[in-house]
């Protein structure tokens, strides 16, 4: 049974295993690209050539500018921004959209909804509506109802912009289909409406469903991708449109304290970052489509598969197999699994270059140690 998609699965870096996953060969069932340490990060760094850390002047010019056109043109948009962080990035995509006109909508369990403390209501006097509670994302026919309510109440208060987030962290990496996409985008385009894409994974998500960046993409009138999830950057954002919506909006930016005084390590990790991710994703899930074909056959495990995942998958473990001691068990072979706070007879593999470290075979060997070592302490407990 999949596990309840209310809860927010989370995805930080646990407190001291950076320095395990530095082990040659570890894999590390967390995030969506190769997890970042300080030491990793010293490293990337040193093998970046000297013009790829061209200095910025306050996030403008420089390795930044480089990167702000790259992200246009893998893209296919006219002009791209840097941001310092996602929040921000969506937060003035909504306020360009929007204008002066007062609503957007959003899903109800989008990042920004949810996690971003109510910053485009509070500093852009916009109000956020959120649809669909609970669930991955709204149907136009949603999405037809609270236009129509919007624009009859007694006071008219006319939609600005609509957001749409994929894939939903909060839903376990679930995305919004392509084809409901299309039919959202086009009807806001029909009616004036701004049209934003939280595209925050957007090229993991691509590698997922073999839906291209540039195809998503050319839904909206505007995307943010992230740099730091799993481009190799400490931070960062870009925000991408046509040139009209980024003309000067670095004074934005400034003006919402997003005007870094250098942001050139974070934009040459990034750009370099970029250069390969699609195919080593891609890669990366096709290895992950053999194990867990492979777990699938081995007693005491489940596999889970949500109808709209993306590279997030639940898996059980049957009563007869302790957890404790099956993620210590693969944690002592570098593979690092990590039990739900809520619910401890169950873990979410989550898919990332890291399983490119090791052969099928050597992960599914592991698997099937640790499964035994589970098994037998939990045979311990029920004798004891």
């Amino acid at each position: 049974m999949i596990p309840s998609l209310g809860d927010t699965v989370t995805v930080e870096t646990p407190s001291g295993d950076g320095h395990l996953w530095e082990a040659e060969g570890s894999v590390v069932f967390r995030g969506d690209g190769d997890p970042r340490t300080p030491e990793s990060t010293l490293r990337r760094l040193a093998e970046l050539e000297g013009p790829a850390i061209e200095a910025d002047t306050y996030s403008r010019g420089g390795a930044v500018e480089k990167l702000e056109a790259r992200f246009a043109e893998m893209l296919e948009k006219e002009s791209a921004v840097f941001m310092p962080t996602g929040t921000l990035a969506n937060h003035l995509a909504i306020r360009q959209l929007c204008g002066i006109r007062q609503k957007a909508i959003v899903q109800e369990q989008s990042h920004l909804y949810n996690d971003s403390g109510d910053c485009v209501t509070r500093l852009s006097g916009i109000s956020l509506v959120p649809l669909a509670p609970g669930r991955p994302s709204f149907t136009l026919e949603e999405l037809k109802e609270a236009v129509e309510r919007s624009g009859d109440a007694r006071v008219a208060t006319p939609i600005g912009a609509v957001m749409v987030e994929s894939p939903v962290r909060r839903q376990y990496g679930q995305v919004v289909p392509f084809d409901q996409m299309r039919q959202i985008t086009d009807f806001c385009r029909d009616r004036g409406f701004g049209s934003h894409l939280d595209g925050a994974r957007l090229y993991m998500m691509s590698a997922a469903t073999g839906v291209s960046p540039k195809e998503y993409a050319a839904l909206f009138d505007t995307v943010y991708v992230s740099l730091y999830k799993y481009f190799g950057a400490p931070f960062g954002a870009v925000l991408a449109g046509t040139a009209e919506f980024t003309k000067d909006l670095y004074h934005e930016r400034r003006m919402f304290g997003g005007g870094l005084s250098s942001a050139y390590l974070a934009a040459a990790l990034a750009s370099k970052g970029s250069e390969d991710f699609e195919a080593r994703f891609a890669a990366a899930m096709g290895r992950a489509t053999e194990l867990l074909a492979g777990l699938e056959a081995l007693e005491g495990i489940n596999v889970e598969r949500f109808r709209h995942g993306s590279n997030i998958f639940p898996v059980m473990l049957g009563p007869e197999v302790d957890a404790e001691t099956f993620v210590a068990a693969l944690r002592r072979q570098s593979v690092f699994v990590y039990a739900d706070d809520h619910e401890s007879s169950w873990i979410t593999l989550t898919v990332n270059p890291t399983i490119l470290s090791r052969s099928t075979v050597e992960l599914l060997e592991a698997f099937k140690e640790a499964l035994s070592e589970g098994a037998r302490a939990a045979g311990e407990d029920r004798v004891g």
